[in-house]
């Protein structure tokens, strides 16, 4: 199975879409049984990239998945990994 892909430039001003559509990507990911997510905050002042690692933390968020990896080539990447039995 394919990885998913989420790039939120286009609501990153739009906190409640941001919320709607990680919540949509990791439910995705389960119900699919894919093993990573990239989501795309993009580079700018990293706000944006530090309301997806904090939505990312919360304990209901984060029991659903393995664990995530910050890009270490590119800023503006977060992947996010499942694990499945």
């Amino acid at each position: 199975m394919s990885n998913l892909k989420l790039d939120l430039h286009n609501i990153y001003n739009n906190s409640d879409l941001i919320d709607n559509a990680l919540n949509t990507i990791i439910n995705e990911a389960i119900d699919k049984k894919i093993k990573l997510v990239e989501i795309i905050p993009g580079k700018g002042f990293g706000q944006l990239k530090k309301k997806v690692l904090r939505f990312l933390q919360q304990p209901q968020i984060k029991n659903k998945y393995h664990r995530i990896d910050k890009d270490s080539k590119n800023f503006g990447r977060i992947f996010v990994h499942f694990k499945f039995q």
